[in-house]
């Protein structure tokens, strides 16, 4: 306790409740190429519709690696992806017009667009949030101002020149009569037809006929005809849906609606909170369209309304948040950026907004880019996006997939890189390796087992790394088709379902917790003297029994000796002891190196230890953490030392079974132990 100087009661407290805490074992992480999503950032993905949601759907250009991780979440729930970076790959943008050009634009994430904040080409008004050509499907439409959202036009008033228009089956027939030549009559047409837009909703009918609303699908140019000196102006304009009340309209008049009027109350407005500071109009909407249909798979699809937003740049919602719209859809759309303001779309603080008049504005996206496929990615960008799960103090992951494996003369090329740099740095962790597709689908050799064996030769040895026996073919729902998928998504899985099920120094090999799921055939099928052939070579066999399924028929690593480490379970049970006792430990840290936190060590490990030899993961163990290798020359050099010796439970490999047939007169108990 502290000194004290005169007397009193002081009161401590001393902490001696600490334990080794459980450790996550289940997380997977992958690395590859996606059409949609930040690039080289990690997210964390807990199944297949976020995985589409956040990364887009496979396609023919990624759809090992897509998969891979799919394959994975049939089995966990926590798969940390990164989509690798391709300098050509650009964002979709949603210009001024659909005729203007404009520099490629690159928003890779949010730190990428922080960067490039007030750069942005003027022509682009809006980015698609992420690089690639899904980007295309996007259209955005705005709504600024009460005449954005609605509007009638009128012959002879408000500048609009005299015309009648009429609704005849599915078209809309705009008139301009009484013109003085053939350019000032199409001058005079298209002055109507430029209050109009595509999408926009025209109100066909009247009180006595009833009204319906039709959407505008397309705008023709006016044609002129002259008459004597009378020039005719006319227009056609398909509508989407045939007129069909009990006659045709026609009238001096016609009324239109934002595209999306049904989506939002009423019209834009003023903002309670601009009001209250004497300002006014500042209220706009927002719709963000899956207009092609790529990312819902139903074209047309709203994706985001954005209600009530704000011109204000310091507007707040009543619970205080940020109400200006740049901000809002910065940080809140799955699929937009904001770029630059439009003509007549003018942001002010709250107190000098004013309302403007502007029409509203409708633009699909385009040049998005994906720039590369799982083919041509580079193995740089590749090592350059797992490199993003390289340190323990960023991110805590336990199975690393490698997808499709490439790069090198075997392709092994990545599965090194990952082994050296990631999981013998980390040695927390498992990589998960297939052999090339070329190896085991559609090859001429009749078995591909001695195919394997120099690819395994050309891969690091490591008993933090773990290789399977090739592909599976399974159904792409996404596009009709099947498609040949590595497994280590799958052996991840095996994995993620030991721990779910039983405990990480379980085998998961075998038909109690080895079942692959989604297979319909496998590219390389080994039968028992492939099996022989492969699994001294340290890879593990996945097999299809008939009536049985298809099963990891090994446990091995890539250790590449004799070794209790040269199995799965052996392997992991380390990494989970090592993982809890280390976090345990780091509380020892500062103390004094003196018996009481040496036998707060031991209280603190063998407990724990106990518990998993109960939980057959240990044959035995014994902690040594006293004077005999705490010695005075260690503890003079501010050193700790705890050691731990384990004896780890063995999975069985090999099943031998003595059926003995004795004579009818014999005495078992003569014989038992001697055949």
């Amino acid at each position: 306790m502290p000194f004290q100087v005169s007397p009193g009661v002081n009161v401590s407290e001393v902490d001696l409740t600490t334990i080794v805490p459980a450790v996550s074992t289940t997380q997977g992480a992958i690395a590859g190429v996606f059409r949609w999503g930040p690039v080289n950032e990690r997210v964390l993905i807990s199944s297949e519709d976020e995985l589409v949601a956040t990364f887009g759907r496979p396609t023919a250009n990624n759809y090992e690696t897509f998969f891979t991780a799919s394959s994975f979440l049939a089995y966990g729930n926590q798969l940390y992806v990164v989509r690798s970076n391709a300098s050509n790959a650009y964002n979709s943008v949603a210009a001024v017009n659909s005729s203007v050009s404009f520099a490629n634009t690159s928003v890779r994430n949010s730190e990428s667009y922080d960067n490039q904040v007030g750069t942005f080409d003027a022509n682009a008004y809006w980015i698609g949030k992420y690089a690639g050509y899904q980007g295309n499907s996007l259209k955005i439409s705005t709504c600024e101002s009460t005449n954005a959202y609605s509007a009638t036009l009128t012959g002879n008033s408000d500048s609009v020149p005299a015309f009648s228009f009429t609704i005849n089956s599915n078209t809309l027939q705009i008139v301009v009569t009484s013109a003085t030549s053939n350019t000032n009559a199409n001058t005079m047409a298209n002055t109507i037809v430029n209050l109009l837009n595509v999408g926009d909703y025209v109100v066909a009918g009247n009180s006595t006929l009833g009204t319906q609303n039709i959407k505008i699908t397309s705008i023709g140019a006016p044609s002129v005809t002259a008459n004597s000196t009378v020039y005719t102006a006319q227009a056609n304009i398909s509508l989407s849906t045939t007129y069909n009340l009990s006659q045709n309209v026609s009238s001096n008049s016609v009324t239109r609606y934002w595209e999306f009027f049904n989506f939002v109350d009423a019209a834009p407005g003023t903002s309670r909170y601009t009001s209250s500071l004497g300002g006014a109009g500042d209220e706009l909407h927002v719709a963000v369209v899956d207009e092609d249909g790529v990312f819902t798979g139903t074209a047309g699809q709203v994706l985001e309304i954005w209600k009530g937003l704000s011109r204000a740049s310091d507007a707040k919602t009543e619970d205080g948040a940020t109400n200006f719209y740049q901000t809002v859809i910065n940080q809140q759309s799955q699929y937009v950026w904001f770029a630059n303001a439009r003509a007549g779309v003018t942001s002010n603080t709250a107190s000098n907004m004013t309302a403007i008049t502007v029409g509203p504005y409708t633009q699909s996206f385009r040049s998005g880019y994906d720039g590369v496929t799982e083919t041509t990615q580079t193995l740089a960008n590749l090592t350059d996006a797992y490199s993003k799960f390289a340190k323990t103090e960023q991110v805590d992951v336990s199975l690393i997939l490698t997808g499709k494996n490439q790069y090198g003369a075997l392709g092994e090329g990545l599965a090194n890189w990952i082994i050296d740099n990631i999981a013998e740095v980390r040695k927390d962790c498992i990589v998960l390796v297939s052999p090339p597709k070329s190896l085991v689908v559609a090859t001429s050799s009749h078995s591909p087992a001695d195919s394997l064996v120099t690819f395994r030769n050309a891969v690091h040895n490591s008993s933090y790394a773990v290789m399977d026996s090739g592909y599976k073919y399974m159904y792409d729902k996404y596009n009709d088709t099947y498609r040949w998928v590595p497994l280590n998504g799958d052996v991840a899985g095996t994995i993620v379902r030991t721990d779910n099920t039983r405990d990480p120094w379980f085998s998961p090999a075998g038909f109690n917790r080895g079942q692959i799921k989604n297979v319909v055939k496998l590219a390389f099928n080994p039968d028992k003297t492939d099996r022989d052939v492969i699994y001294k070579a340290d890879i593990n066999p996945v097999v299809n029994f008939p009536g049985e399924g298809t099963v990891l028929y090994g446990d091995k690593t890539l250790l590449g000796k004799p070794s209790a480490f040269d199995r799965i379970n052996v392997r992991r049970l380390f990494i989970v002891l090592e993982k809890a006792i280390s976090t345990s430990a780091k509380f020892t840290l500062f103390e004094f190196n003196d018996e009481f936190t040496r036998a707060t060590f031991r209280n603190l490990v063998e407990p724990y230890l106990r518990d998993i030899k109960g939980r057959r993961g240990i044959y035995d163990f014994r902690v040594v953490c006293d004077e005999t290798n705490n010695t005075p020359e260690r503890i003079d050099r501010n050193e700790f030392w705890g050691d731990i010796y384990i004896k780890p439970a063995r999975s069985i490999n090999f099943i031998q079974l003595n059926f003995v047939a004795v004579r009818t007169g014999v005495q078992f108990d003569e014989i038992v132990g001697r055949v």
